[in-house]
């Protein structure tokens, strides 16, 4: 009896580069509990700009390395895919959802990547990440829906516009990489500030600046902006260019997961043995999209 196919193990290597990249959606999980409780409602643009364009050009700072040649249009396309439609569209998703449906709109990514990396990166579609990206978002759709979730039509598609979004813009980061000699906070000080310069017009003319913003709304800026923009980014970016860009996307269901992990440690959410299933079910699937798939090798033929 011939034995099973082994599934390949991670290098020490690829195991500490997957650990440090899951910090970033780890801290993006913050996001929804930063916006609904600590900014002022209704200025999704503001919002984004604000968690854009000053961490942006911190990392400008800290790089000291502006953009040259192609890289001025690649950083504005980046910019805007990865971060000046993704966070308004993330922003309008949660305040039109309930958290848990636009989360799980949100964990759809992984699934969308494996096939953009077809037809962009020309991959081979790697159906052991595709299924593990759905059994993800089922676990995750387990987490964090309720009996009452509702759909807005408006709140989905902008659910949907942001995953395609982001899914576009990582898959487009792979192929291009980065310069020699800029480093991933350069890589993400030149995104972020094309956000920024993208947003600004917008989120001053549409949403403008909200009346009597307090401590709480400047400590939620500062927190998305530093840690949810800047770090996050310049970790995000460092990992993608290391790590195969499928399963670099599985690590992204951290991020509602980490979100319902924090509902039921502040703001006093209750989680049942279905959420608490959920949860083990999302882990193993992202641990599990992380190996290489199971060896398909011949049986040899014994000789006589």
């Amino acid at each position: 009896m011939s034995p099973a196919p082994a599934v390949a193990a991670p290098s020490s290597s690829r195991l500490g580069w997957t650990a440090l990249t899951a910090l970033a959606p780890a801290i993006w999980g913050s996001t929804y509990l930063v916006t609904t409780h600590l900014l002022p409602a209704g200025h999704p643009l503001f919002a984004a700009l604000l968690r854009s364009l000053p961490a942006g050009i911190i990392a400008l700072l800290i790089a000291r390395r502006l953009p040259r040649g192609s890289w001025w249009w690649k950083s504005l396309v980046l910019g805007t895919l990865n971060m000046a439609a993704f966070f308004p569209l993330l922003f309008v998703s949660a305040q039109h959802l309930p958290g848990g449906v636009a989360a799980t709109l949100a964990a759809t990514q992984p699934i969308l990547i494996a096939f953009l990396a077809v037809g962009v990166l020309h991959e081979r579609l790697s159906t052991w990440r595709v299924a593990w990206g759905v059994v993800g978002v089922v676990g995750v759709a387990m987490v964090v829906l309720g009996p009452g979730a509702a759909l807005s039509p408006v709140g989905v598609l902008a659910g949907l516009g942001g995953a395609a979004s982001m899914s576009v813009g990582v898959v487009l980061t792979k192929r291009w990489g980065r310069p020699p000699g800029v480093s991933a906070v350069g890589l993400a000080g030149w995104q972020l500030t094309a956000a920024g310069v993208v947003l600004l017009v917008p989120a001053l003319v549409v949403d403008g600046v909200p009346a009597g913003l307090g401590l709480p709304a400047v400590a939620g800026y500062l927190w998305l902006g530093l840690f949810g923009a800047l770090l996050t980014y310049s970790i995000w970016f460092a990992g993608i260019r290391r790590l195969p860009v499928t399963s670099t996307a599985l690590l992204g269901l951290l991020s509602p997961l980490m979100a319902a992990a924090l509902g039921a440690l502040i703001a006093g959410e209750r989680l049942t043995v279905v959420h608490l299933a959920g949860f083990a079910i999302a882990l193993a699937a992202m641990v599990a999209g992380q190996l290489r798939p199971p060896a398909r090798g011949r049986v040899p033929m014994s000789r006589s």
